[in-house]
């Protein structure tokens, strides 16, 4: 099979979907490898790198889009990429697809088969390929929340953990997930105050057994998440159902028993985001305020650190990358379940039954 590499679009979007690692297997397994010229540069990956290994340098994207059977990639197609989508290719990346319409509607009608990292999930119910990049959004929703508190930045000037005589921030991290507890993890770790709240009990006291004691578990409803916006410094929305639109867990009136200053950041925006005044930012322009409140909401926080995220993403994605070059997607999906779910788009038809009702459109389950 000829499998494509591209570098990535997106603007400030530093990963790359395949390592040398990853070409060197698929070239010992038989396949040919077209990697564009400075796709790892990002990630500190030089093209002398893929080429050793087998790979073959490209100059032009279309060029790959157009000979490529298999798309390895990071982020959604951009704009210009949605033009070279061609019927029969098989396309691997994130697509978010119940974020955007208009990229859902042009991916169908292109009759490519979209295969999604973050639907792709395992008859446990894990998610795979979705989870290294949450754990690396989370932590970094707190880094960033950090920054952003500070005063030069538009925040209520508040140092994270305080010191000797001061309160340290509160933190509230909306959901309990990867993201969630990651965020969690991070902003204990400075020596935040820190609630994390979820609809799921089991969740909720798994994280009570784990976290340290400054770290304290609420069930979410609409009446503790008001009460808990009250006196925080840093909101993390970290809700997630996979491949569905985020729940709107706080809505603009909301905003006003914030306190001035106050930061969100929207790690589930690339999903719609969990916040009513959330809308996606870029890392050159990552903040906005809305009724006193700083948003920061960057649909790919993890392409900021691309190094440490090229790695993470790369070594969960090539095995199952490596199963739809060596069977095809039908066989690979036959021995493989998890690509059922993570197939969103086939043969010019919606799959994925949470994207369909986040559009109001007509789905039908992708059948090997």
């Amino acid at each position: 099979m000829i499998v494509g590499v591209p570098r990535e679009t997106k603007k400030h979007e530093y990963r790359v979907g395949m390592l040398p690692v990853g070409v060197d297997e698929m070239h010992r397994a038989g396949h040919r490898v077209l990697v564009q010229r400075g796709a790892g540069i990002g990630s500190g990956i030089a093209d002398d790198q893929y080429t050793a290994v087998g790979g073959e340098l490209v100059d032009d994207a279309a060029d790959i889009w157009r000979t490529a059977e298999l798309i390895v990639k990071v982020k959604e197609p951009q704009p210009a990429e949605l033009d070279l989508l061609r019927p029969g290719q098989v396309v691997f990346t994130y697509f978010h697809f119940a974020a955007d319409r208009t990229l859902t509607e042009r991916v169908i009608g292109s009759g490519v088969t979209a295969v999604a990292y973050e639907t792709l999930r395992e008859t446990s119910g894990k998610l795979p390929l979705l989870t290294p990049m949450s754990e690396v959004a989370g932590r970094m929703s707190i880094q960033e929340g950090a920054k952003y508190l500070e005063r030069p930045q538009l925040g209520r000037g508040i140092l994270l953990g305080g010191v000797p005589g001061v309160a340290p921030a509160h933190v509230v991290v909306l959901g309990g997930g990867v993201v969630g507890s990651n965020a969690a993890k991070v902003a204990a770790g400075f020596g935040a105050r820190v609630t994390v709240l979820d609809i799921h009990l089991d969740r909720l006291r798994f994280l009570d057994e784990i976290m340290p004691s400054n770290v304290t578990t609420l069930y979410s409803d609409r009446h503790t998440i008001r009460e808990q916006l009250r006196t925080a410094d840093l909101v993390v929305g970290a809700a997630l159902v996979p491949g569905a639109r985020a729940p709107r867990l706080v809505e603009r009136v909301d905003l006003g028993r914030m306190q001035s200053g106050a930061v969100i950041v929207d790690v589930s925006i690339d999903q719609g985001g969990s916040i009513e005044t959330s809308r996606p930012t870029t890392h050159d322009a990552p903040t906005y305020v809305v009724d006193g409140i700083v948003h920061y909401c960057v649909a790919n926080i993890p392409g900021a650190v691309g190094r440490t995220s090229t790695y993470a993403l790369c070594n969960a994605t090539l095995p199952y990358a490596l199963k739809l070059a060596n069977c095809g997607l039908r066989d690979a999906a036959r021995l493989e379940p998890a690509f059922r779910s993570a197939v969103n788009v086939h043969d010019g038809r919606l799959t994925n039954a949470a994207v369909a009702e986040a559009f109001g459109l007509e789905s039908s389950p992708y059948v090997p």
